[in-house]
């Protein structure tokens, strides 16, 4: 007997947050907002069924641009897919493709049946050339290699048919391997022969024969473990890649989020998470600490340190459960835990004992998610902020947020009397779209920052609404290729009101679009309640635009001042990704600019040349040069003698560029006296605090922004900053 199961959209304001790259609390209008049913067997209540129906019902009646369910549809996940599970071409054959060509146009039909039959196919053949996979590289490295021979290896795997048969795909999987080993054959030859030519009587000088197969035997355990981790991947792991590639045809950004990769991603966007503050991973079967996060419960407590191993876990009082080659997300699970509970570690110390560490949870900081801030001296004194993403926590209405966390920075700048800010938005991966809005109203009056447009109906703008100017000094912001999307919103806004200049890449990544997560558990009951939690559906609904009226989707926001940087001539952003949504414009918002940057062609003239000066740029400058060459260049020797050859004459072209930020700059960076007298006694926060410091003065694009800042601070006062 077949009922229904409503899946309710009326509650949706409650349920639902859009996202800018990830979350915001802004809502939309009721007006968008609908009723889903779909059907349920309760005779056979498939999660995978499902999780199916669901994602594609809510996708066609919700996303910003709902695919068409057709043959061309079809045909994307198909090849989508197969680019996923064997993008290296290792495990299927070309029997195998040819027998999954009949699903080719066939995907979309089932998908409208509900039917599984093109992924349960596939997976079945892919587990087979797992298995082949696992004979060829256990027999090819118990022999040693033949590095005579003079034979090439393509890395190229885009443009590789599938192995005709399996001698083919092993020959595959040899030359791979091959390749593998004369890598790591060759540093340690290099490292011997240092050894020898300085004298090194610590190193013990072996063999070639010794050194291949020591090195053989190293590739093997990598590919064991790997191996490892593929055995402990479960039906439901294989299911969501699938699930990901039927909603990735949609947009790049729109994707299905199991339970554990939600809480992943909120712990992500927070910034924090509860419970004892310790970084794994999983080797040779073994949960490893890999780092203490200072300041954590672990740090406290102060008897876990890295290097130890985790055997066994008991929540308070009850039984220790081996955690031995478990899955490291399903270790972490049971390791966390809510502040105030207790959790005890059977772990093994470096000197071999074993000992059971009591830990009470607690709420554990990551310190580097969060704005920070510095004073910086060049002949003015100027303020830094550095704002890696716009963080937001999601499930607490009242907890941490970027904007509010700036604009405490830009007080405490305010305070020392500052000549001029760096925001630094340089691979900030975007976030939070409300506190974008907010960041950006900091330093204008107020006024439209973004417009937002839906699928249907008129665009909305987002506005400054507060009248308050916390900042009104000269202002430069920091971009790079990866400067995405929240942190798009901010560049362009303050661009177009003329209040900051954007100094940087060419552009910036070009990701335009707006998401909400839906959390699947809340709109299902009837027969499929009990295959709860499902996780969460993130789907594109929304594209936001610049208030001069185009969108930053795919053309990013272009700098005023382009500075050379190594990507300048590789093909970085969202216009790279499958399937991603076109760029458009609407109708310029009213607002007015402001007179904040005065004569900004001389402060152009002024920054190229320096840039043109300054040897380190013209070494960036060729490094991407280069780096755009070695793109094509993909056939490598496997033989021992021209492999060497090849490195070297690479070796020796990338000597002039390894070390172009290796001096320092000039600028001198001080702490902040209010966080400095935080930071007293933590001798942990004081060696984090001086190594950063320490990487900012070699840094030339930030001693450039400085520079700028200089220029805007002449051209607005007619007098130059005094020498602080």
């Amino acid at each position: 007997m077949n009922t229904k199961a409503k899946l309710s959209l009326l509650g949706l304001f409650a349920l639902v947050f859009i996202l800018c790259s990830s979350y915001t609390r802004e809502n939309f209008a009721e007006s968008e907002i609908e009723n889903i049913e779909f059907e349920i067997d309760e005779n056979e209540p498939s999660r995978k069924k499902v999780l199916m129906d669901m994602l594609t019902d809510g996708l066609q009646r919700s996303h910003y641009a709902p695919a068409t369910l057709n043959d061309a549809y079809s045909e994307k996940v198909y090849n989508l897919y197969l680019k996923r599970i064997d993008n290296n071409k290792r495990f299927l054959l070309q029997s195998d493709i040819g027998q999954l060509q009949k699903f080719k146009h066939a995907i979309d039909d089932q998908i409208k049946e509900v039917n599984l039959e093109f992924f349960e196919v596939s997976d079945a053949m892919l587990s087979k050339g797992i298995e082949r996979g696992r004979s060829f590289y256990t027999k090819i490295l118990a022999a040693p290699f033949d590095f005579s021979i003079d034979e090439q290896y393509d890395l190229d795997m885009e443009d590789r048919d599938w192995a005709a048969d399996s001698d083919a795909q092993q020959e595959l999987w040899r030359k791979s391997l091959k390749h593998s080993t004369l890598s790591r054959l060759v540093d340690k030859l290099e490292e011997q022969e240092k050894a020898v030519e300085e004298n090194d009587t610590s190193v013990t000088i072996k063999t070639f024969e010794e050194l291949e197969l020591e090195t053989r035997n190293k590739v093997k355990t990598s590919y064991d473990n790997y191996y490892n981790r593929l055995d402990k991947l479960e039906s439901e792991d294989r299911f969501a890649d699938f699930l990901n590639v039927l909603v990735n045809v949609y947009d790049p950004h729109t994707g299905y989020y199991p339970p554990k990769e939600k809480e992943n991603f909120d712990i992500y966007m927070s910034g924090q998470l509860e419970g004892i503050g310790a970084q794994l991973q999983e080797r040779d079967g073994k949960i490893r600490v890999s780092r203490i996060v200072p300041g954590s419960a672990s740090w406290k407590q102060g008897q876990l340190k890295e290097g130890d191993i985790i055997y066994a876990v008991a929540q308070a009082n009850e039984d220790m459960v081996d955690i031995t080659d478990m899955r490291l997300d399903n270790a972490v699970q049971l390791i966390r835990g809510k502040k105030g509970t207790e959790v005890r570690l059977k772990v093994k110390k470096m000197d071999g004992s074993f000992v059971v560490i009591p830990i009470i949870r607690d709420v554990v900081i990551l310190e580097e998610t969060y704005a920070k801030s510095v004073l910086i001296h060049n002949n003015m004194r100027a303020g830094y902020i550095k704002l890696p993403k716009f963080y937001m926590d999601m499930n607490n209405g009242g907890g941490r947020s970027c904007a509010d966390d700036v604009k405490i920075e830009l007080d405490k700048l305010k305070a020392q009397g500052v000549d001029g800010i760096v925001l630094d938005l340089r691979n900030n991966g975007g976030g939070s779209l409300q506190d974008a809005v907010k960041m950006a109203g900091f330093f204008i009056e107020e006024g439209p920052i973004v417009q937002v447009k839906g699928r249907e109906g008129a665009p909305y703008i987002l506005r400054d609404v507060d009248p308050a100017v916390y900042y009104d000094g000269p202002l430069v912001i920091m971009v790079n290729p990866f400067s995405v999307s929240a942190s798009e919103i901010v560049a362009a806004a303050l661009q177009d009101y003329n209040r900051a200049i954007i100094i940087g890449s060419e552009f910036t990544y070009g990701k335009g679009t707006v998401q909400r997560f839906l959390n699947l558990d809340n709109f299902i009951s009837g027969g499929a309640i009990d295959l709860r939690p499902l996780g969460s559906l993130k789907l594109s609904t929304q594209k936001f635009y610049r208030i001069n009226g185009g969108a930053t989707q795919l053309k990013g926001v272009a700098s005023d001042l382009v500075l050379p940087d190594a990507y300048s001539y590789i093909d970085i952003g969202e216009k790279e990704l499958d399937y991603h949504l076109p760029w458009d414009e609407i109708e310029p918002a009213g607002y007015f600019r402001t007179s904040s940057i005065t004569n900004l062609d001389n402060i152009k003239k002024k920054s190229m040349a320096r840039v043109e000066k300054l040897e380190s740029f013209g070494l960036m400058e060729e490094k991407a040069r280069r780096l755009e060459q070695q793109q094509d260049q993909t056939v490598i020797s496997l033989s021992l003698k021209k492999f060497r050859e090849e490195l070297a004459v690479l070796d020796e072209e990338s000597k002039k560029y390894k070390d172009i930020q290796k001096d320092s700059t000039g600028l001198t960076i001080t702490q902040i006296p209010i966080d400095l007298e935080a930071m007293e006694g933590d001798s942990a926060k004081i060696a984090l605090a001086d190594a950063w410091h320490e990487k900012l003065s070699r840094d030339i694009y930030l001693f450039e922004a400085t520079e700028v800042l200089k220029d805007m601070y002449f051209s607005n006062t007619g007098v130059l900053p005094e020498n602080k």
